[in-house]
């Protein structure tokens, strides 16, 4: 008995989405090439659902951009490249995972630095503060240039001088870009923090950052299993058609 045929009505439904929405998935290549009746209305299947749920699973863990390829890929088929996109956005998120880990490190080893109290509020010079980070006073330079650092300048000298907190954003800023993050998203992060203020804010900064990553951790498994059951139908669909032949 042949499957029922569904509408893009049926599928918008169950999402909440437009039917207009279901047909762009189509034409962008996210759902499989629909058939047509005589009258040239879309005539969906159980696969095409199947694909719409792994597709709008995928997107909370993968981004739009990434599980729209993973999709295309799957349609192909093309199983290197739907695994080489899976893999590389599984190493993205390690990679991050292990970024948070060096910056809470960093922010660990300056609420513990032992410096002399005397120091604790002394400002430092570019010279000084290349050295502690392990620098070059060019690097210090180009993070003032992109807005991530504010040195305030000596009014006798003009030279600048980093107080506690610029040092602070200096250490994390060199994780974070030891990490590979680029400087936009860097800033970004040292503004959070610099609004954050006090180690309390700082650690709630963290831990929110840590809730992303497992939410997005926990959508990527989703994500799989849908995927894994629309590749199962596709398996079927071509066994099927394979014994008609």
């Amino acid at each position: 008995m042949p499957a029922r045929a569904l509408r893009p009505a049926d599928l918008a439904h169950e999402h909440g989405l437009s039917t207009q929405a279901v047909r762009n998935y189509e034409d962008e290549g996210i759902l499989p090439p629909a058939e047509r009746s005589d009258t040239g209305y879309r005539r969906y299947t159980e696969a095409h659902a199947q694909a719409l749920r792994a597709f709008l699973a995928l997107r909370h863990g993968y981004g739009h951009q990434t599980s729209a390829a993973i999709l295309r890929a799957a349609h192909r088929p093309d199983q290197a490249t739907m695994f080489r996109l899976i893999d590389q956005a599984h190493a993205d998120l390690l990679h991050e995972r292990r970024t948070l880990d060096e910056v809470a490190a960093a922010l660990d080893a300056l609420s513990a630095d032992p410096a002399p109290t005397e120091n604790s509020t002394a400002a430092m010079t570019i010279g000084a503060l290349a050295h502690r980070v392990g620098i070059h006073p060019a690097s210090l330079r180009k993070w003032e240039a992109a807005g991530i650092l504010r040195p305030h300048r000596d009014r006798a000298t003009g030279y600048r001088v980093y107080p506690p907190d610029v040092v602070r954003d200096a250490h994390v800023t060199n994780q974070l870009r030891r990490g590979g993050y680029p400087l936009p998203r860097i800033k970004l992060f040292i503004d959070h923090l610099r609004a954050a203020g006090d180690s309390p804010d700082l650690a709630d900064v963290l831990d929110e950052w840590q809730a992303r990553l497992t939410h997005r951790g926990h959508a990527m498994l989703t994500g799989g299993a849908h995927l894994a059951t629309y590749l199962a139908l596709l398996t079927e669909r071509d066994t099927a058609a394979a014994k008609r032949e």
